[in-house]
């Protein structure tokens, strides 16, 4: 086999690229029939590329083998500052012919990542490919979070506990959804997860809710156990999501996004109730399938959200450089 040559990502590089992930994503959807088969034209996947490629301060690597890309990535940062100076490559930032080869295209684009100052890389990766997966792994690079999608299916449910009930949220209920706000990133702050996320106050919540309470575009629904809030769920179109981008979004496809219990209320099956309701009301909402996401180390959405039929479509992996 002939040498590979690495370089960096030109404009010229993007037809060829496109090709790639076009490829690669037709050989993923074996796997996830669901995923978008949009994504396997090659003209889609080169205006995925294309905008990976133009996106403020993107940059990249492209392997060259007898004259003919075989691989490539690309990486661009985020500006939130939750995600410390970073570096994404997104779902339609990488393809290769060779999962090997992705080490080589990494260790060529984080150079300049790392020169630049950006020591905190993300990157999206197909689920079901495991090579590629373990090349990753390889750099370094840990499981951090997981996109998963299950078809818009009624699911066959356990009876609720005799004392709970779900029900869709009213504006009585606002007091209860602001504190439970705080519940998850309260919650994915505490080990073994160590988030950093943010966290609101309650008078924030309060504001928000008063404002959204009645948007048709959400569904929100509480848990109740002898007649006390002790969970809720947030249902709407999967376009709200910020997260699922590209490849990664399914067509037509609800998304649960939003689940929390306070914790003397959790194992009592109210957060597993909730997420049934939020399935059941993408199903009676004419979406074909239903995505979720979660931290692999928040113990409780990475166990409750398998168990409702979710499967992973990608990974988010995660490195830190100089520690």
């Amino acid at each position: 086999m002939s040498p590979v040559e690495i370089r960096p990502f030109e404009a010229g590089d993007l037809t060829a690229c496109g090709a790639l992930l076009a490829q690669r994503h037709r050989r993923q959807r074996l796997a996830q029939p669901l995923l978008s088969p949009r994504f396997e034209a090659p003209e889609t996947a080169v205006a995925e590329v294309t905008a990976a490629f133009k996106a403020p301060d993107a940059s990249g690597a492209v392997a060259i083998r007898a004259g003919v890309p075989v691989g490539f990535v690309l990486g661009a940062p985020k500006t939130s500052p939750l995600w410390g100076p970073n570096i994404w490559v997104e779902a339609a930032g990488q393809a290769a012919t060779d999962a090997e080869t992705m080490r080589d295209l990494y260790a060529a684009a984080a150079t300049r990542w790392v020169d630049e100052g950006r020591t905190a890389h993300y990157v999206v990766v197909p689920a079901d490919d495991q090579e590629l997966v373990r090349a990753w792994f390889r750099l370094g690079f840990g499981q951090q979070h997981a996109h998963a999608v299950r078809p818009a299916t009624k699911l066959d449910t356990k009876p609720l506990a005799q004392d709970l009930t779900v029900r869709r949220a009213t504006r009585a209920d606002i007091p209860d959804l602001a504190r439970l706000d705080l519940e998850l990133p309260t919650h994915q702050g505490l080990s073994p997860t160590f988030s950093a996320g943010r966290i609101g106050t309650v008078e924030e919540s309060l504001a928000d809710w008063a404002d959204d309470i009645d948007n048709p575009e959400y569904a929100t629904f509480v848990a109740v156990r002898d007649g006390t809030v002790i969970g809720s769920a947030i249902g709407c179109a999967l376009e709200k999501s910020s997260s699922h981008l590209g490849p990664a979004r399914p067509d037509n496809a609800g998304f649960l996004g939003y689940a929390a219990v306070f914790p003397p209320a959790r194992g009592a099956g109210a957060g597993r109730a909730l997420g049934t309701a939020v399935v059941d009301w993408a199903v009676d909402s004419g979406f074909d399938c239903v995505v979720t996401d979660w931290r692999v180390t928040n113990l409780l959405s990475s166990r409750t959200w398998p168990r409702l039929g979710f499967t992973e479509t990608f990974l988010r992996l995660h490195r830190t450089i100089g520690y």
